[in-house]
């Protein structure tokens, strides 16, 4: 039985309910951010699909110290909550480390602990006493029942608002792969679980100093996952991924979302009635 883990309206974990989080992958400006939250707030709207926006405020894990990171703390939390305010959206960025957690809960609907930092026990203990929701992207280096101890970190600060995502598995050789056994898998540990459509696709170091991607094979993982039971999908979603700052090689182009969204609604609404 997976748990529901309410924000707002928004429900994850509702049978038959396909909650989409997506946005650029890093705050490049306030204007980009806004306009990127204005337009696929209006796609999310048309196709009715509950939505949280998401954008990074630091790339902590850039390939290349040369990489764009993003505008900080302080800077990024101010334009997440103007997203807030001008959009009624809630909104979603990664945390570090336990010393930002406190600040970052203040503007936060969800505290995203990044897959590198998955196990890190005293990050996840910050996060999970601030009693927002707290989403774990599952380690490329994990299987997903290793999820098991990483779930019971958090329960044991009296926190049960988990989403766990997954985001594809490393095999080295700039390579990620996808096995969408994980979701049902993790689904079995009682939360949510997100499908990172995008990251999925990435491949690691790929272009030498920054990462590569294969963005063609995003729609096909989006599908896969819906059909999978996914609870949400996750997306890094550019409106022109070739001048991002950030993963623009594994970003779906923001013209392509409303066609896709409406075909993984359909899937997941067919996989629910059979469930």
């Amino acid at each position: 039985m997976v748990r529901e883990v309410k924000l707002g309206k928004i429900i994850f974990g509702k049978p038959g309910r396909l909650v989409l989080i997506a946005g650029p992958c890093v705050i490049e400006d306030e204007k980009s951010v806004l306009r990127h939250a204005e337009k696929i707030s209006r796609i999310v709207r048309k196709v009715s699909i509950p939505y949280v926006f998401k954008a990074s405020y630091d790339k902590a894990n850039r390939s290349s110290v040369h990489s764009y990171r993003g505008p900080g703390l302080t800077q990024g939390l101010r334009i997440l909550a103007k997203v807030k305010k001008e959009f009624g959206l809630p909104v979603l960025s990664d945390v570090h480390s336990k010393d930002e957690i406190a600040e970052a809960a203040e503007v936060l609907d969800i505290l995203q602990i990044p897959a590198f930092l998955c196990r890190q026990t005293d990050i996840l203990l910050a996060a999970a006493r601030t009693g927002k929701i707290v989403n774990v992207k599952k380690g490329q280096f994990l299987a997903p029942w290793d999820m098991k101890n990483i779930v019971e970190k958090i329960e044991s600060a009296g926190n049960h608002n988990i989403l766990l995502t997954e985001r594809g598995v490393s095999f080295g050789y700039n390579t990620l792969v996808s096995d969408f056994r994980a979701i049902p898998v993790m689904r079995g540990l009682g939360y949510p679980v997100v499908f990172d459509a995008t990251h999925s696709v990435q491949q690691p170091g790929g272009l030498g100093k920054a990462t590569g991607g294969e963005a063609y094979h995003i729609p096909l993982l989006a599908r896969c996952g819906a059909a999978a039971d996914s609870d949400a999908l996750f997306m890094e979603v550019h409106e022109n991924p070739a001048a991002a700052k950030s993963d623009g090689p594994n970003s779906l182009a923001l013209k392509d979302l409303e066609s896709l969204l409406l075909t993984v609604k359909r899937i997941k609404q067919i996989v629910s009635a059979h469930a």
